[in-house]
C-alpha cells in the first residue's frame, strides 16, 4: 500500500514579511492567506492524503514554505540548511515531525546550504538546482547521502537571477515529463521529455495520484493543456503566497513509500 502523507505548516503572522528577491514586493493579505492554506490542505486531503502538521514556526515569515525545510528519499528525511540565515530556524520543527514518523534521519551541514525547493525527484532520478539558496557543498553532501540509496543527483544549472529555486521553474507530470516556462529554464534539452507550458506558475504541479495534478488557479491555458493530455487538474487560489515567490509544492512535502514523480 502507497504511503500518501502530506507535511505542511500553517502561515506565520509575519507572512507579509518573508523573504522576495526576483520580484517586487506587494502587500500580502494574512487572513486571505490563512483561508487559501486551508484550500490547500482540503485538496490534499481530498485528494486521499493524511495530513501531518509541522509545529508552528510563528517568528519565521517563511515557514509556512515547509518543502524548503527537508528532501525526502523513501524513508530517509534530509534536514536540509537553508541558504537564506533567517529561514535556518525552520528546519527544527519539521526533523521533529518526520522523526515522530519513523522517518531515517541525515542532515546538511556546515558550510552545505540547500533548499528543498531546489530539489525535483522523478523515479529515482533527483535534479537539483545549483548557484543560489543551494550551493556545490549541499549538492555534494545530499548525492553522497542518496546515491548509496539508489538515487541518481544530477546537477541543474538555475536562473537564479529570474527564479529562486529550481521548481520555480520546472516541476513533472505523473508520466515523468519535466514541464517548463520557457523564459525561465536554462536548457530544455537538458530534460530527457520537456514540454514548455504558457504560463510561469503552469509549470507548478504537485502529483496527487493517478493522473490527478494540483496546480494554481491562475493557469488556466496550461491547465487546459494538461487536461488534453489526459490529466486532470486541480486547482486552487494561492495568490498571496505568489506575492513571496511561493507556488504549490513550497507549502507541503510529500512522503511516498517510493519517492513517485514530482516529488
Amino acid at each position: 500500500m502507497t504511503i500518501k502523507k502530506a507535511l505542511v505548516r500553517r502561515p506565520s503572522p509575519r507572512l507579509a514579511q518573508g523573504i522576495v528577491t526576483n520580484i517586487a514586493r506587494q502587500p500580502v493579505d494574512f487572513h486571505l492567506a490563512e483561508k487559501q492554506w486551508g484550500g490547500y490542505v482540503e485538496a490534499m486531503e481530498s485528494a486521499g492524503w493524511e495530513i501531518v502538521e509541522v509545529a508552528p514556526a510563528d517568528d519565521c515569515a517563511d515557514g509556512v514554505f515547509v518543502e524548503d525545510t527537508v528532501v525526502m528519499f523513501r524513508n530517509v528525511a534530509v534536514i536540509t540548511r537553508p541558504g537564506a540565515d533567517s529561514r535556518k530556524p525552520e528546519v527544527l520543527g519539521t526533523e521533529d515531525a518526520v522523526q515522530e514518523l519513523g522517518c531515517s534521519i541525515n542532515r546538511i551541514r556546515e558550510p552545505g546550504t540547500l533548499d528543498g525547493g531546489d530539489v525535483l525527484k522523478v523515479g529515482d532520478t533527483i535534479y537539483v538546482g545549483s548557484g543560489g539558496r543551494t550551493n556545490a557543498e549541499g549538492l555534494r553532501q545530499l548525492r553522497n547521502a542518496l546515491e548509496p540509496l539508489g538515487a541518481t543527483v544530477t546537477a541543474v544549472p538555475v536562473r537564479i537571477h529570474e527564479v529562486l529555486h529550481l521548481k520555480s521553474a520546472v516541476t513533472a507530470l505523473p508520466d515523468g515529463t519535466i514541464i517548463g516556462y520557457p523564459p525561465f529554464v536554462e536548457d530544455p534539452e537538458f530534460f530527457p521529455r520537456f514540454l514548455a507550458v504558457p504560463e510561469e506558475s503552469g509549470a507548478h504541479v504537485v502529483v496527487l495520484g493517478g493522473d490527478k495534478i494540483l496546480m494554481a488557479a491562475d493557469c488556466p491555458r496550461s491547465s487546459e493543456l494538461f487536461t488534453g493530455l489526459g490529466f486532470e487538474p486541480v486547482t486552487v487560489d494561492i495568490s498571496e503566497f505568489q506575492k513571496l515567490e511561493g507556488c504549490v509544492t513550497c507549502l507541503s512535502v510529500r512522503l511516498r513509500e517510493l519517492g513517485g514523480p514530482g516529488s
